[in-house]
């Protein structure tokens, strides 16, 4: 997806951005690139993944583009959730989002990416969302930078936010 494909959203979108595994993190956005919610969920169950899936929907109401990265088998569930009711679904490789906002040396392996996510996101969360949550475990964290290369790729906010370009830091 080249950055800034997108046009305008309108002033009522929203993206999620959805960190898949047993335990799922997730963070939406407004058009702005405000943050509206930010959570991780034990789901233990393909059960439990379906109702969060349809949970978060009928929580957020509208979600224009749901932004995946993670366990490709859990997919599904939320295409299936969000698709047919007009959510354009885009699948990233976490590699992809980590080129995008990781130094390389912060990247070099997955417990180094992770920690260094943590960081930056507790950074994006206090710039896009206001507060900073008192924890922030390393799923949601990840759905927060998910969240924030899905915004910048589709150009729904013209530049990173302070602090999070890499050439900046």
């Amino acid at each position: 997806m080249p950055e800034g494909r997108g046009a305008a959203p309108s002033d009522d979108a929203r993206l999620l951005a959805v960190d898949l595994g047993v335990r799922t993190g997730f963070a939406a956005f407004d058009a702005s690139g405000r943050l509206l919610r930010v959570g991780s969920r034990n789901l233990g169950s393909r059960g439990r993944l379906r109702a969060t899936a349809a949970g978060l929907r009928r929580e957020l109401g509208r979600v224009d583009v749901l932004v995946l990265e993670g366990d490709r088998t859990l997919a599904g569930a939320w295409q299936r959730e969000f698709g047919p009711r007009g959510t354009e679904v885009v699948l990233v490789e976490a590699e992809r989002w980590r080129r995008a906002l990781l130094h390389p040396r912060e990247r070099r392996d997955a417990a180094t990416a992770k920690a260094a996510a943590g960081e930056l996101a507790r950074a994006a969360v206090l710039h896009l969302g206001g507060t900073a949550p008192p924890t922030l475990r390393h799923d949601a964290a990840e759905a927060v930078l998910i969240g924030v290369w899905g915004l910048r790729t589709l150009g729904w906010i013209p530049s990173w936010p302070p602090g999070l370009d890499p050439r900046q830091r």
